[in-house]
């Protein structure tokens, strides 16, 4: 008997934890209709150590997912109004978790907002039970992949303005000081190992103290 889940004030989880095909997943469906929701507990019976909660209505829908903290939800809709598919895309955003979408009926834009929110698997008219363990599989590879990428994009920015960050200062020092780059780069680096902080620390703050300056 699956579990029931309960409305809570909690707040939306922070940072996604990817989980993998092969972990014990706690799985949300949602799903008014009851069933329809036991297409998607029969399915997800191949899942070896799952734990599905059941979540019948989209009342509060942030707040109960909030609190349960499932490793992958699955929303299944069966007419869903363009209102109510923007509502579960905003959740999707939000949850920050691995969401494969059934709908019966969509449409281009649908789609394309779909792929937009984050969706890991939007599936049109394709409610079978023997079909929910491969899709679940997929979504989260899906999720993790992009998940991946973000992180490698988000590292790669970092990186990038940390060295826009050094090569100012440098021009600051070069300035004010006469020195060349190499001298510049040099005197960054020892005052980083001189007081055990990181060049671009250091850079940041001869960058904030010209500033200050004008």
């Amino acid at each position: 008997m699956p579990d029931r889940a309960a409305p809570s004030s909690a707040p939306p989880t922070s940072s996604p934890v990817a989980p993998s095909p092969g972990d014990a997943l706690t799985i949300a469906v949602v799903d008014p209709s009851r069933a329809r929701a036991a297409i998607l507990e029969e399915g997800l019976r191949a899942v070896e150590g799952a734990r599905v909660v059941v979540i019948p209505d989209t009342a509060d829908l942030l707040d109960r997912l909030s609190a349960l903290s499932p490793d992958v939800v699955v929303i299944h809709l069966e007419s869903p109004s363009r209102d109510l598919l923007e509502q579960m895309f905003g959740v999707s955003r939000l949850v920050e978790r691995p969401v494969a979408m059934f709908v019966d009926r969509s449409d281009t834009p649908m789609m394309q907002a779909a792929v937009d929110a984050g969706i890991s698997a939007y599936i049109v008219d394709g409610l079978r039970a023997e079909r929910i363990k491969p899709i679940i599989e997929i979504a989260i590879l899906r999720f993790n992949a992009f998940a991946r990428l973000q992180r490698e994009l988000s590292e790669a920015r970092s990186e990038l303005a940390d060295r826009k960050l050094i090569e100012r200062a440098k021009g600051i020092l070069m300035s004010a000081k006469g020195l060349t780059e190499d001298e510049a780069y040099k005197q960054l680096r020892r005052k980083a190992m001189n007081e055990k902080r990181k060049i671009v620390d250091i850079a940041r703050a001869i960058v904030t103290a010209a500033d200050l300056l004008g």
